[in-house]
């Protein structure tokens, strides 16, 4: 287990280190951030001026290792936009982005998995197809389509919930949270709603194709051999063999579910790590644009890992193989 802990984070710096390199290469063409600070009347000594002090004129391989030190120290450079430490700013807006993917995951297994056991058991019946139906529509309809269309309904024609911001919210030490808040909760509603209901819809319909095919498995006859009732069938073996797949799928979901609440976070006017990226890249503030995608592939890293760790658990097929290849 030692061992295979050590070669994931191996890997996962690889992974890191090259991420970094590719967001750092490539933004460099997504414009002139000196231009956006000074305007166009500024003058070529102002600019030059401008440009050694935030460092521009140093070679690209300078830039990038200046700015992979600081990140290992947890610091990723002065925005460019705001003047501000880049690690401030997604400290201030990672809570948000953290509470709004969390409530989406949250519901998206929550209602994921229940319904897909559902259409699975009930197949064939009316509510099996209705479902079924909602989660295609899930899986087909972007995120802004299902985001406007809320809004529209709650929030202009009903009047039942707020359609922007995040609302009232508590500090919990270096964190902020709505959920204790009768108005944080409200703003919560419909951005958590419109970002789970992709996730909800993908577990959903795997689920299901994982319960159909292993309730054909020989040893669930075997267990209706015995006379075993059917809630521990398909409860106590069924749907734990069905888990495995479930976690994969939940644990890139989750990671998806941060990198891309971009556009939930837009639609929302959500005070998260993605609206704040969007205006990042519209002012071609490298700094920010660099750190976020070096924090969301970190994200992607320690949920793989976390997952690989989760197989052992509930998959023991995993461990005796292990077990044997090492001997």
């Amino acid at each position: 287990m030692l061992a295979f802990i050590l070669r994931r984070l191996f890997q996962a710096m690889i992974v890191m280190l090259t991420v970094a390199f590719i967001a750092f290469m490539l933004f460099q063409f997504v414009g002139d951030p000196v231009t956006n600070l000074m305007g166009q009347d500024a003058t070529v000594e102002q600019r030059a001026q401008l440009r050694a002090d935030l460092g521009l004129d140093k070679p690209f391989v300078v830039q990038f290792a200046h700015f992979i030190g600081n990140a290992v120290q947890g610091e990723f450079g002065m925005s460019l936009r705001q003047g501000r430490k880049v690690s401030a700013l997604i400290a201030e807006r990672f809570p948000a982005t953290l509470e709004l993917a969390a409530v989406a995951a949250v519901l998206g297994l929550l209602l994921g998995v229940p319904l897909g056991v559902y259409a699975a058991l009930r197949r064939g019946t009316f509510m099996s197809q209705a479902v079924m139906t909602g989660s295609l529509l899930g899986v087909s309809l972007p995120n802004f389509l299902i985001g406007i269309l809320l809004i529209l309904i709650f929030a202009v024609v009903l009047k039942w919930l707020p359609s922007f911001g995040r609302g009232d919210v508590v500090a919990l030490g270096p964190f902020t949270s709505g959920l204790l808040t009768v108005d944080g909760l409200k703003h919560l509603v419909l951005p958590a709603v419109t970002l789970a209901l992709f996730p909800m819809a993908l577990v959903l319909r795997l689920v299901r194709s994982e319960m159909l095919e292993v309730l054909r498995t020989d040893y669930i006859k075997f267990a209706r051999a015995r006379g075993l009732p059917n809630r521990l069938v398909y409860f106590g073996h069924a749907l734990k063999n069905t888990l495995v797949p479930v976690i994969t799928i939940a644990g890139l979901q989750l990671g998806g579910i941060i990198a891309f609440a971009i556009v939930t976070e837009t639609v929302f006017q959500w005070p998260g790590m993605g609206f704040l990226f969007i205006q990042a890249v519209q002012f071609a503030d490298i700094p920010v644009m660099a750190a976020y995608l070096c924090l969301i592939a970190l994200v992607f890293v320690v949920i793989n890992l976390v997952v690989d760790l989760l197989y052992f658990a509930v998959d023991p097929r995993l461990r005796i193989e292990r077990s044997t290849a090492g001997h």
